[in-house]
């Protein structure tokens, strides 16, 4: 049986819901918003039908239109492309310790490699350069295997310690945690903090300067000044990767570590790897 009746007040009727005795009128809704919601519905079937909407197992569907957003964003690249294959060329062909004798082809080279670093190396170095705990700062003076333009593109172009390029950049420290007593430990970073520093105990540091010649020196060199043919950091700038206090300094002696960047000659363009060589050159630390 129907609870629907017709309100005594308003003369409308009822749609039958009771709330703690409050009827709901069934007034129909406004005729203008009905026609609204009907070209609104009317509106998405036809926009679904002509552009990409649906998703489906393995993709979407494509819509009558054909439209595109990575079509479009392709289209404008290959015109960018297009509009400087001269650039382009010359830059793949330029002997890239002079490229800044062109100023116009390195104004190019240093602008599409910012492009490239930001979309690309920003990730691990900072959207500055600056680095971080464990990435190198690519602003300083500090450079592990060179900081010349040549060395920079064959490092982005191989790689740090990474399986996927026989030509990648290596070197390993030996992890002296399964070599030395922590004492020793202790005596060899007492001795690379005086390298850098005055606040240091001097008694310990001449115990761990015995123990740095025997275990360190070969690839550190006698003072600490590291080898860029060996990747083996200078020790004596006070410029650290992974931090220079006592506590650090002794994980590093203990555990060693084992820093990878992948080869990016297999992702990037020919031009792409040049430029963002040039781009990094040209922050202020490129030697």
């Amino acid at each position: 049986m129907s609870k629907r009746k017709t309100d005594e007040v308003t003369g409308v009727e009822t749609t039958g819901h009771s709330w703690d005795g409050i009827e709901e009128l069934n007034n129909p809704l406004p005729r203008w918003w009905l026609w609204t919601l009907y070209l609104c519905i009317f509106w998405g079937i036809l926009y679904t039908i002509a552009y990409p909407a649906w998703p489906m197992i393995s993709g979407a569907t494509q819509g009558v239109l054909g439209w595109s957003t990575r079509a479009n964003v392709a289209a404008e690249i290959t015109a960018h492309e297009a509009a400087n294959a001269e650039l382009v060329t010359q830059l793949v062909a330029a002997d890239m310790p002079t490229l800044p004798q062109d100023a116009d082809l390195n104004r190019y080279a240093i602008a599409r490699g910012g492009a490239v670093f930001r979309a690309n190396c920003s990730q691990c170095h900072g959207s500055g350069a600056a680095g971080a705990k464990g990435y190198p700062n690519l602003l300083d003076d500090d450079w592990l295997w060179g900081g010349d333009i040549d060395a920079i593109m064959t490092t982005v172009r191989h790689g740090i310690r990474n399986t996927l390029d026989d030509d990648a950049r290596y070197s390993a420290m030996p992890a002296f945690g399964d070599m030395l007593e922590p004492a020793e430990i202790d005596a060899v970073v007492e001795h690379v903090v005086s390298l850098s520093s005055s606040d240091f105990d001097a008694a310990l540091a001449e115990q761990g300067a015995v123990v740095f010649a025997d275990n360190c020196a070969s690839c550190h060199g006698e003072a600490g000044l590291g080898n860029r043919e060996m990747g083996a950091p200078n020790l004596a700038d006070a410029i650290w990767l992974y931090g220079g206090d006592r506590a650090t300094l002794h994980t590093t002696v203990e555990q060693a570590r084992f820093g990878v960047m992948p080869p990016w000659g297999p992702r990037l363009k020919e031009a792409d790897i040049r430029a963002v060589s040039a781009y990094v050159h040209s922050l202020g630390g490129g030697e």
